[in-house]
């Protein structure tokens, strides 16, 4: 019995994936990025729960990357696109408004890529190579609740967004080590980006509300970029 917990933890992790989905096809993006978060941390139990009951399968493996699509993938995709739909256009690009949309799906396919190079990847046991799904979830789901009526009325916006659709899928496959905020002890040697990183979210967090996600997730991707982890095995 005990070694469908975790599968069943990470069907949590799909219900509220599909869901988030279902939010954002309605135009709900404050509901869409909250099932997100909640998906967010089915996904961050089902591994513990696994380690605590010492179960593993194959199947776990393969659940929780087709899960992780869903939320982390698909459901903030459709996110922007409903965005993009209700956004206002330069005039050059008015006539692509029907088809331009739909290039938010292209981050659900890369985060599946993604997710399908972590499966193989042997050098992500302590840290990630690529911007992690869920955080490039939480960046777009977080700026879209802050900042989308903003967005809507500005018509260069659009162009910002599809331009931030690319460089996130390719920072979810590229080859950039990132820090993971894994702790194999509590102490400040070895952990001096971790506790830097986690010491600045709170500020951010205060000031900036559900939009701070969209700000964390940049200073992680930056952090990462400047420190260059060494805890990723080469």
């Amino acid at each position: 019995m005990k070694k469908h917990i975790p599968n069943f933890v990470t069907c949590c992790n799909l219900f509220s994936g599909c869901v988030a989905t279902a939010f954002a096809f309605a135009g709900d993006a404050k509901l869409a990025l909250l099932c997100i978060i909640i998906g967010a941390v089915f996904d961050f139990f089902d591994g513990m729960t696994a380690r605590l009951l010492r179960v593993s399968s194959p199947i776990g493996k393969e659940l929780d990357s087709l899960a992780d699509d869903i939320t982390f993938g698909l459901a903030p995709s459709t996110i922007l696109f409903s965005q993009l739909q209700v956004m206002a256009y330069p005039q050059f690009l008015e006539p692509l408004r029907p088809c331009l949309p739909f290039v938010a799906f292209v981050m659900a396919a890369f985060s599946a890529l993604r997710l399908a190079k972590f499966n193989l990847d042997e050098r992500q046991a302590l840290g990630f190579i690529g911007l992690p799904t869920p955080a490039n979830a939480l960046f777009w789901g977080s700026l879209i609740v802050g900042l989308g009526d903003r967005l809507e009325v500005c018509p260069w916006a659009v162009v910002l967004v599809l331009a931030g659709i690319f460089v996130s899928s390719w920072l979810l496959v590229a080859e950039i080590p990132m820090f993971a905020l894994k702790f194999k002890h509590w102490g400040w040697k070895g952990n001096e980006v971790k506790y830097i990183f986690l010491a600045t979210c709170v500020p951010l967090l205060v000031v900036f509300g559900i939009s701070s996600f969209a700000i964390i997730i940049a200073w992680y991707v930056i952090l990462s970029a400047i420190v260059k982890p060494s805890s990723v095995q080469q």
